[in-house]
């Protein structure tokens, strides 16, 4: 199995930026597409963004188009979510997700059931 760590949550103003790492265990790092999914207390988890396993295509979802951006490296087993221009509505734990299908498209990158791995979360709070 693969295992995900996520970090870089923390407090920060509005308007203010953080980026977020997913560390990700084994060497099969760049079978897998990534995704970065979000939820706050009594919401559903909701999508954010997901990358492709070499990178080349990403996925946002419209509430963070032109605001956030996925990137990996598959040299360090890394998956980041640079987060800028955040707004309150963005507070919410946030989850990083591993998909090892083969096959890649844009509805399954958007829903929560193709992935196979999930990480703990954390903690993302923009104060207002």
């Amino acid at each position: 199995q693969v295992q995900l760590v996520e970090s870089g949550g923390g407090l920060v103003q509005a308007g203010g930026s953080l980026r977020l790492s997913c560390a990700a265990s084994g060497r099969t790092f760049s079978n897998y597409r990534m995704g970065w999914f979000r939820q706050a207390p009594g919401k559903e988890r909701e999508f954010v963004s997901a990358i492709s396993r070499v990178g080349g295509t990403t996925y946002y979802a419209d509430s963070v188009k032109g605001r956030f951006t996925i990137s990996r490296d598959n040299a360090k087993n890394m998956v980041y979510l640079q987060m800028n221009s955040l707004k309150p509505e963005d507070t919410a734990v946030y989850f990083c997700a591993a998909d090892k299908a083969p096959i890649a498209s844009m509805s399954r990158s958007l829903s929560r059931a193709s992935y196979d791995y999930w990480g703990q979360g954390t903690q993302v709070t923009v104060s207002s």
